[in-house]
């Protein structure tokens, strides 16, 4: 790997609020060199040694310098402050418009659009009648009320789908969803930009902060841009609560009103009329544009704004911040967003984000190809797929005679596809699915018994839907606006006959969506993911029935995406080891001596930390956490041991990170019935980490208070939860964190298997050669023992990656304990197989630590007393330390 010069030539970052040590001096030396150079690099800095505004003070000044010399170059990239929507050239605005004539005369000439325009017509003649019918006090009210479900024709040429099928859906468009309707509101994406970005809105809240310790918070122009659960401020929308939905209902308010919506809301009023017109009108936070261009104005002028400030200033300005801040994007200098916003091409192209020659910056990055892997998974399910199954036929039933040739051959090879897709996953006790199966080859179909995997082709096969053209299908669907129509009209039936005191059920919108999302999975490459059927329900939705799921494996090509267009990409995180592991699987075309790598040393000095593996207990016994042992009742009792003795010697907070929320659970329940919880609670008190995440922050509130009124506290805490990534435990926040067991991963975890089953084939000298031979798929039915069995196929690179997962939670978790130079925390990794003696194993935990714990933990003690003595020691002296001080 490339590592930085010794006689490297050394920057000033003047902007740093502090006076830098050495390693962050270095750390921003590094990133300079990396931006000017451009590719792919990758910064280790560990967690709480400044790493965020290292970044900020690295990059932002990197960004400034190059702009300066493009300004002497004369280029046309440019920073202008004062610069407005209205302040656009006139020849850019008169370039538009003849544009615009250009198209419009070519669509005038085209035969096509003459036939198109002719049938809209009759359609829009057709329609007027319905409504002038009823407003003469004749006619069906539903008749007219329906109109607005009807598809327009569609016809599309055999020889390309894509340029063939012309028509556009009218009404159905967002608000950003046509570019004429905002040109004149469009600024020309010429800044030099740098794109930030993280996993969680709350490390880019942190960052923000970060950046307004530095003068960059107002010398460059900065935006945040976010999810609508977070930035929505309709409050009729925020409601729904749930993700999917609020999404959806966002889009529908952004619907373009069209004559018979506009009567929907007249005659619906005495059926659940506040819901008809919610659905039929503009979201009242974007119906004045001309606030939208004093919101973007005026996060111009302030300085760095969160997303808390956005929400905020959109409520007072009572206009919707979400699509605020994408009108400030393409005048920003600095664009911080979410991992998902920026590895996904659709999102990226849906906010209208241009990485050309620009700076990406992804932090937290630990985690990268799994993340960016999981954002293309599909999964239908089978409620789903019978939900869109019943409305198809619904919508078909009722509108059969009003629908072209074109469309009705569409919905039913739709139809057929559902069906096939139902099969698989339908039993002898599903007797509302023998008219689907019915009448089906099932030739070619594979019996998956519990569930199995399958290549995209050979799922295809062996359904018998191998000869539908699903690109040709995927394009009608988006074009014709079937989604909408179909969902729309079966929610209005639903809702007619709904009891008003019935629960709201899961939209049908969202079942549709999720199909659409499986139809683009099916047209991936073959060798890209694995297509897994399983019958068994969701213990965690309470869906009854099975579902198919699209697993991506590979991230390279996605991330390809990313490098290509970008002038440099940076990774940075508190531990990205193995750097070998995330070239092949991100972007294993990079030849190794070409990835710019730099790795820095923890600020905190030795003494500061106490990282020690505990393998025995209070009583003697041996701790194992393994899958097998960590739920007996010995194993959690001499934990709880352990626990009641720590509260004694231990000052302030205390962590303790569990594998899961199911183990923690289980731990919780036996100490309360032994009582030994009750021990525990008369020397501090306990907190348990909650599973939504809307409830961490006031649990955590609750926790420091405790901590500050000097009773002290423990936190029961889950890796891979809320509380073990992007929340600091600084100072007594926490003086200990303990680790219990290794963290794996669940080995009956389908996806996680066919992933290590992939990974286990990198490298191989015969690519078509299976890396592993299964005799059966019984691991499918959730058998533990026959994941571990795959495990065990594996030669190196699939039980490597293994690993990893686990101690890069191990990593994160622990990392929350010491935050700046001056903290300190007792590190207790709690398992006799931290304790092992590395030098006797090829593949140790305790080799994947970071540097500056593993270079000081203590592999072995004489039992439980030294553990004691050696934390009793600990905390006096730093006691003495902070009394000294004083």
């Amino acid at each position: 790997m490339a590592v930085e010069e010794e006689d490297a030539e050394k920057q000033e970052f003047s902007a740093f609020p502090y006076e830098p040590y050495s390693i962050q001096t270095d750390f921003m030396n590094a990133l300079y060199r990396f931006l000017d150079k451009g590719g792919v690099s990758m910064l280790e800095s560990p967690t709480g040694t400044g790493k965020s505004l290292s970044i900020i003070c690295s990059a932002l000044q990197w960004l400034i310098d190059r702009k300066e010399k493009l300004n002497h170059s004369g280029s046309s990239v440019k920073v202008d402050e004062d610069e407005e929507d209205e302040a656009e050239p006139d020849w850019i605005r008169n370039f538009t418009v003849n544009d615009d004539d250009k198209t419009t005369r070519k669509n005038t000439k085209s035969p096509f659009r003459l036939k198109e325009k002719r049938d809209f017509d009759a359609r829009k003649e057709e329609e007027e009648v319905y409504l002038r019918k009823h407003e003469a006090g004749g006619g069906d009210d539903d008749e007219a009320n329906e109109q607005e479900f009807v598809l327009e024709e569609y016809e599309s040429g055999e020889e390309d789908s894509s340029s063939s099928s012309k028509r556009k859906p009218v009404g159905g468009g967002g608000f950003y969803s046509s570019s004429s309707e905002d040109e004149e509101d469009e600024e020309k994406e010429d800044v030099l930009k740098v794109f930030y970005c993280s996993r969680t809105h709350s490390q880019l809240s942190q960052f923000v902060k970060e950046l307004r310790k530095t003068v960059f918070a107002h010398k460059v122009r900065v935006v945040c841009l976010g999810s609508r659960k977070n930035m929505c401020i309709n409050e009729d929308v925020l409601k729904l609560g749930n993700v999917g939905r609020i999404n959806e209902r966002c889009l529908d308010l952004q619907k373009k009103k069209t004559p018979q919506v506009s009567k929907k809301k007249k005659l619906g009023t005495n059926v659940q009329g506040r819901r008809t017109k919610a659905s039929s009108c503009r979201c009242p936070m974007l119906k004045k544009r001309s606030l939208q261009r004093e919101f973007k104005a005026e996060i111009l002028q302030q300085e760095a704004m969160d997303i808390e400030d956005l929400v905020q200033t959109g409520r007072e300005m009572r206009t919707c911040p979400y699509y605020g801040s994408r009108r400030v994007a393409p005048a920003a200098d600095l664009v911080i967003l979410p991992y998902q916003s920026l590895l996904s091409k659709s999102s990226r192209e849906s906010l209208g984000l241009n990485l050309k020659n620009n700076v990406v910056i992804i932090d937290e990055a630990h985690n990268l190809a799994d993340t960016l892997l999981s954002m293309h998974d599909a999964k239908v399910t089978m409620s789903q797929l019978e939900d869109i199954h019943s409305s198809i036929e619904s919508y078909l039933g009722r509108f059969q005679n009003l629908l072209g040739a074109g469309n009705r051959r569409y919905i039913q090879t739709l139809l057929i596809l559902i069906r096939a897709l139902l099969k698989p996953l339908a039993t002898t006790s599903d007797r509302n699915l023998n008219s689907v199966n019915s009448g089906l080859d099932t030739s070619k179909s594979k019996p998956c018994g519990g569930g199995c995997s399958m290549a995209i082709y050979d799922f295809l096969f062996s359904l018998n839907i191998d000869n539908i053209n699903l690109v040709k299908l995927l394009a009608y669907i988006k074009q014709s606006n079937i989604i909408h129509k179909v969902s729309g009209y079966g929610e209005r039936v639903a809702m007619l006959q709904k009891d008003p005191a019935a629960p709201e059920e899961m939209s049908k919108l969202t079942s549709f969506r999720a199909f659409s999302d499986m139809l683009v999975a099916l047209t991936h490459n073959n060798g890209d993911g694995r297509i897994i059927v399983s019958k068994m329900s969701s213990s965690t939705s309470g869906q009854q029935g099975g579902y198919i799921k699209y697993v991506m494996l590979t991230g390279a090509k996605l991330f390809s995406e990313v490098v290509d267009e970008a002038h440099a990409v940076v990774l940075a995180g508190g531990t990205l080891q193995p750097i070998e592991e995330t070239r092949e699987r991100l972007f294993p075309w990079l030849p190794s001596n070409q990835l710019q790598f730099f790795s820095c040393s923890h600020i905190v000095p030795p003494e500061s930390i106490m990282p020690i593996a505990v393998s025995h207990g209070p009583s003697g016994q041996s701790f194992d956490f393994s899958h097998s042992s960590r739920s007996s009742t010995k194993m959690i009792q001499e934990l709880g041991l352990l626990m009641s003795n720590l509260v004694a010697v231990v000052p302030e907070g205390v962590i303790v990170f569990f594998s899961s929320f199911e183990y923690e659970t289980q731990v919780h329940t036996a100490w309360t019935n032994s009582g030994i919880l009750k021990r525990i609670m008369k020397k501090k008190r306990v907190f348990r980490e909650p599973r939504r995440n809307t409830e961490v922050e006031a649990v955590l509130r609750d926790y420091k208070e405790a901590i500050e009124s000097g009773s002290g506290a423990i936190m029961l805490a889950v890796v891979g939860g809320k509380v073990s990534e992007g929340i600091n435990f600084s100072d007594g926040m926490c003086r200990c964190v303990v680790m219990v067991g290794l963290p794996y991963p669940s080995p009956s975890d389908i996806e996680l298997l066919e992933r290590i089953k992939h990974i286990e084939g990198f490298g191989d000298s015969e690519p078509s050669k299976p890396c592993l031979t299964l005799v059966d798929d019984s691991y499918y039915s959730g058998d533990v023992q026959a994941g571990f069995g795959v495990l065990k196929s594996c030669r190196r690179r699939g039980k490597e990656y293994y690993e990893n997962l686990c101690m890069k939670a191990v990593n994160q978790s622990i990392g929350r304990a010491i935050r700046h130079a001056k903290d300190y925390s007792a590190i207790l990794l709690v398992d006799a197989r931290y304790a092992n003696d590395p030098s006797k194993r090829t593949s140790h935990p305790s080799s994947k630590l970071p540097k500056w714990i593993k270079d000081h933990l203590i592999y072995s003690t004489k039992g439980y007393g030294d553990v004691h003595r050696l934390l009793h020691q600990f905390f006096k002296h730093k006691n003495l330390d902070k009394s000294s001080s004083k």
